[in-house]
């Protein structure tokens, strides 16, 4: 004689098994639709940085104390003396978001850290934010003033000398998110200008890209 008893308690716990499979994989199916529309919602955000072409327009780059520079398509400005340096390098935006330009560091190449990436607490924090639209030109600027600083004269004798020097410049989309790292060169020119080129690129707040 069958026990319906017992028949219609396995029929409830396998209905209820099926159950929770479905809905484990319906989760699952939801969790991995969100993480691709997030990612695709960050990639329509991102930012990414490079030199202008030398046929670009120059940018014309001014600063607080009424300092102005002229940065030529490809490349960067430069004025050292013994009182300040201002620097300036023509930049365009080849990422799909807005760039928002944070910070930066200046370093002679043969003092060029051996970090996987640089660290954040070394860079010097832009006075205002610079926006660069995706698709479009826009510059980088930084100033030394304090000619008594370790980090002034080095870079002082670097200009003057006629050295290479990298820049890194530290920069995110438009919430603040996807930090990125881009590390310039700039070498002189025979013009009097400085010619810039892009060496390596960090994620601060993903996985790098190497």
């Amino acid at each position: 004689m069958a026990d319906w008893v017992t028949i219609s308690a396995l029929a409830t716990a396998g209905g209820t098994l099926v159950l929770a499979g479905a809905t484990f994989a319906s989760v699952r199916s939801g969790n991995r639709s969100a993480r691709i529309a997030e990612q695709t919602l960050l990639a329509g955000l991102r930012p990414l940085i490079v030199p202008t072409r030398r046929e670009d327009p120059p940018q014309k780059i001014g600063f607080a104390d009424n300092k102005w520079l002229i940065a030529p398509g490809g490349g960067g400005a430069v004025d050292a003396t013994d009182g300040a340096i201002y620097l300036g390098i023509a930049l365009r935006n080849v990422g799909n978001g807005i760039a928002i330009l944070h910070g930066w560091n200046l370093y002679r190449v043969d003092d060029a850290p051996d970090d996987p990436r640089p660290l954040l607490d070394r860079f010097n924090r832009l006075t205002r934010d610079l926006y660069i639209a995706p698709g479009d030109d826009g510059f980088w600027q930084g100033a030394l003033r304090d000619p008594a600083s370790e980090s002034f004269r080095y870079a002082l004798r670097a200009f003057r000398s006629g050295e290479r020097v990298l820049v890194d410049i530290l920069y995110g989309d438009q919430q603040g998110l996807q930090r990125m790292i881009s590390r310039f060169s700039l070498l002189p020119r025979d013009d009097g200008a400085w010619a810039a080129t892009v060496a390596r690129h960090w994620n601060v707040d993903g996985v790098d890209p190497r």
